[in-house]
């Protein structure tokens, strides 16, 4: 791969204050009406790299031949979230998704479906034998704990071609086994030990995995399904609150993370994590992948008045599948598409993403920001209507990175598998905006696919604001003048961004970098606990 020539530019120490002012985001929380009703299945963030684990500073060894997929869901986890914490809806269908070809359809999907069991654990109370109110009687420190009084279980199918109509396979364990156990979430100390007891609880849980219809010797993979700690980075509640945040704050560079005192790190989310041979998702010649997770209700819900004795027995879900959530790329639901389309966006497919080109050649966000923020509409708003550059980063991938031979315009994260990954220790946290702006080579993340280290939402800022525009310079060094697959044009310069040089150096004071991860799979932290 040729990275593009692009001039050094300094790391300004501080953005103007307007400009990080403009991190109103988090990844995919509670970000449409509906789905902050069902939030069992609202997906929160969606992971796709190339496995770093062991790898060595040329991008070779360990498992760099895997690509990571996590899908996390259930929002904004309280960790005394108690007496039922946050088991996944067996009712529900989580999916992860992988287009190969660049047809804007899914070529693999990976169906996980939950199965909570409960033991029905009862006292001796006066003769009567009486069912206990929680879901663990005791402490608990292995899989399927005789403790448990409900436990969490799960089958994984693979399905080729389309979601609903394809072949279906199930994928097993090294044993043959079709049945994987989840971890309960992390109760307490108590319950399961410190957060050394838990981590070495949860990794009985990752599961080696054989999924069939992988190439000969690149079918085994792993599995896992538990508890984590939120591993986005963001000031939710100041954000929110029209950027409540002190000047100081945003404008002083030893205060970058200072406002992240009340930021989501304290919450956990549910992780859906696969590790697969990049063989197995990528085929033919073309080694870029589209990938998206999504999450589907019954039709219909009929809800008993005198629920049977039991376990989540009142809702009795039938009639066909369908899609109330998705997430492909980060904020995008969030903070491009329409108050009166965020629903309509959640259950659309990649392939009928036309109907939603206006949000992403015409961002509504940039102007209203100018206008809040700074007095003027056109403050902030790029000039190069309809926007090339975003409609090439979210539709159709970059150019020489990670845009398919062939691609049809539609939103999903996109990861070129011939990117050999990096090192933890080396990866930039602005990954290809931070080689655009420092003569980098770190092409191995967001938006190339996206790692837990990626800041999302200064890269995002970035090209919200034009910076790729400044980085494309008036030879079209980027080849953002124009959209893959389609007739649309602009003059996407440096000219065309009313922020200048300064759209490349924009942050929103939470430093993404300072998150504490593990170094393997499942990559993110082992989740906060309910009492200490």
């Amino acid at each position: 791969m040729n990275t593009p020539n692009v001039p050094r530019r300094r790391v300004a120490c501080a953005a103007l204050a307007f400009l990080a002012a403009t991190a109103s985001w988090a990844a995919s929380h509670r970000e449409a009406p509906f789905i902050a009703t069902v939030p069992k299945v609202d997906a929160t963030d969606f992971y796709l790299f190339r496995s770093y684990e062991g790898v060595a500073a040329n991008g070779t060894g360990g498992r760099s031949d895997y690509v990571t997929l996590i899908a996390n869901y259930q929002p904004l986890q309280a960790p005394y979230g108690g007496p039922n914490y946050f088991a996944l809806d067996p009712n529900a269908l989580y999916e992860i998704h992988i287009d190969n070809n660049g047809d804007a359809n899914e070529d693999l999907s990976f169906q996980f479906r939950f199965n909570n069991t409960l033991a029905n654990t009862a006292l001796a109370i006066g003769g009567k034998q009486i069912a206990i109110p929680l879901i663990q009687s005791g402490a608990v420190s292995a899989p399927a704990d005789p403790n448990l009084n409900l436990s969490e279980s799960y089958s994984v199918s693979v399905v080729r071609g389309d979601r609903r109509k394809g072949n279906v396979q199930s994928v097993t364990k090294a044993s043959g086994a079709s049945r994987f156990e989840k971890p309960v979430d992390y109760i307490g100390t108590k319950t399961l030990g410190d957060a050394a007891a838990y981590a070495s609880y949860a990794a009985k849980h990752v599961h080696e995995v054989r999924i069939p219809g992988c190439p000969a010797g690149k079918d085994m993979g792993k599995v896992f399904v538990g508890q984590r700690q939120e591993g986005f980075a963001v000031n939710l509640g100041t954000i929110f609150d029209l950027v409540n945040a002190p000047l100081e704050v945003i404008t002083n560079p030893a205060n970058i993370n200072a406002a992240a005192a009340n930021s989501i790190q304290n919450a956990n989310v549910t992780s859906i994590a696969m590790e697969v041979h990049k063989d197995c998702l990528a085929t033919g010649t073309d080694p870029v992948i589209g990938g998206w997770t999504t999450a589907s209700l019954r039709q219909g819900r009929l809800i008993d008045p005198t629920p049977p004795a039991g376990h989540q027995t009142a809702e009795k879900p039938g009639g066909a599948w369908v899609q109330v959530s998705r997430l492909g790329q980060p904020l995008v639901n969030e903070v491009v598409i329409g108050l009166k389309d965020k629903d309509r966006f959640n259950s659309a497919r990649p392939k009928d993403d036309t109907q939603f080109l206006d949000y992403v050649t015409h961002p509504s966000l940039p102007p209203l920001l100018g206008q809040v923020l700074a007095g003027s509409a056109a403050a902030l708003a790029p000039t190069n209507l309809p926007r090339t550059d975003l409609a090439t980063v979210f539709l159709t991938g970059i150019p020489g990175v990670n845009k398919p031979a062939t691609v049809t315009p539609s939103e999903m994260l996109r990861l070129n598998t011939s990117i050999a990954p990096l090192p933890f220790a080396s990866q930039n946290r602005l990954a290809i905006v931070g080689s655009l702006k420092m003569n980098g080579s770190d092409f191995a993340g967001f938006p190339n696919g996206r790692r837990p280290k990626d800041d999302v939402v200064d890269i995002a800022l970035v090209a919200m604001l034009g910076g790729l525009c400044v980085a494309n310079g008036d030879n079209d060094a980027l080849k953002l003048n124009t959209v893959p697959g389609t007739t649309i044009t602009s003059a996407c310069r440096p000219s065309s961004v009313p922020a200048g040089a300064t759209s490349l150096d924009v942050h929103d004071a939470v430093d993404q970098a300072v998150v504490t991860f593990l170094p393997g799979f499942p990559y993110l932290n082992t989740p906060l606990p309910g009492a200490r």
